[in-house]
């Protein structure tokens, strides 16, 4: 099994993702559709074999102890971060493709108030939303405006290493879970050590590293990371749900003062063809950060509809923008709408 043939198919047809299973067909996402590009399904024993044929020692040795694995690899001068893991005892890998250029900002609908996230000093900005919804490439195009316009050090922490920074106006040094150092949360701690303007998180997967995060953050540091949550209101409810009861009071006060902003997205199927990104964004103002204070979580959302004149949207705005501009249809709209109290939209 040759799989720079199925690599080489990923980049030629334009998809997102590329998805090889054994015992499955191999398979491509375009414009956020699966399809596959074979009838015949992988044989059992081939797809692990070409794997194992071309990772390192380590990498064998990390995929076989833990049975999940993040790497990036090149094929054909395009990156992809691929993850290898196993199902069912057979293998399974899933690569995303990865620009070897980074968007610009016009490029991925960024608003004026998104691009001035990118001018804060210290605090924590989050970047959320469901997997394939883009955030890497946001946080990616943030770095790169901070790396053009100011004098700065700044320090990604990722697993595995995605966008490639060359130095500008700043100092980038990208360090790689598995490579560099052991995992985000000690990377964050030792971050503060190497005088830092900016750190950059791949993901806050637990609750040291979100620890860590608010810390930094709290300490004069500007903190960019991401969280698998579908809304500004969720995200805080998700971050202060990872400590244990007793330590949420403290959490939601430190997390009211640090928090800068939530940009909620996902990427929607275009008219015409291709992906356009909807964006919740919520300014963490006085107003949200007594709710966050006071956990009255469920008044977020009516404060991010009053909150236009700072920038903010809620995400069914940002929908309805986008069909307004004739972006996606009337079916994409009514279908990724979230309608909190009727379940239900109507155009």
């Amino acid at each position: 099994m040759d799989l720079s043939y199925y690599f080489k198919q990923a980049i030629e047809s334009g998809a997102s993702d590329l998805h090889l299973v054994e015992g499955s067909c191999p398979a491509l996402r375009i414009a956020g559709e699966l399809i596959k590009i074979e009838k015949t399904v992988i044989p059992y024993g081939q797809l692990k074999y070409a794997v194992f044929g071309i990772l390192e020692k380590p990498n064998k040795e990390r995929l076989q102890r833990k049975l999940d694995l993040d790497i990036s690899m090149e094929f054909f001068n395009t990156r992809f971060r691929v993850n290898l893991h196993y199902q069912g005892g057979k293998i399974a890998l899933a690569a995303r493709l990865i620009s070897t250029e980074i968007p610009k900002p016009e490029d991925i609908g960024f608003t004026e108030i998104v691009y001035k996230l990118t001018h804060l000093k210290d605090g924590l900005i989050l970047v959320t939303g469901p997997s394939g919804a883009g955030k890497s490439t946001t946080l990616a195009t943030m770095i790169d405006i901070i790396n053009n316009e100011r004098r700065s050090h700044i320090i990604t922490i990722e697993d595995p290493i995605e966008y490639v920074f060359n130095d500008k106006q700043s100092i980038v040094e990208q360090r790689q879970i598995g490579q560099d150092t052991k995992s985000f949360a000690d990377a964050l701690k030792f971050a503060l050590r190497q005088d830092p303007n900016v750190i950059m998180v791949g993901e806050m997967r637990d609750m040291e590293t979100i620890g860590a995060a608010l810390t930094a953050a709290k300490t004069g540091h500007l903190v960019l990371s991401t969280l698998h949550t579908a809304t500004a209101a969720e995200t805080v409810e998700r971050i202060v749900d990872f400590f244990p009861p007793q330590s949420q009071h403290q959490i939601a006060n430190q997390l009211s003062v640090v928090l800068r902003a939530v940009v909620a997205q996902q990427l929607l199927p275009r008219v015409g063809g291709g992906l356009v990104c909807a964006r919740e964004i919520m300014i963490n103002n006085r107003a949200i950060a007594n709710l966050i204070h006071f956990s009255k979580i469920e008044q977020i959302n009516s404060v991010i509809q009053t909150g236009k004149r700072e920038g903010m949207i809620t995400m069914n705005d940002a929908i309805d923008k986008l069909f307004n501009e004739g972006w996606i249809d009337i079916d994409i709209a009514r279908n990724r709408k979230r309608d909190l109290e009727t379940k239900a939209v109507y155009y």
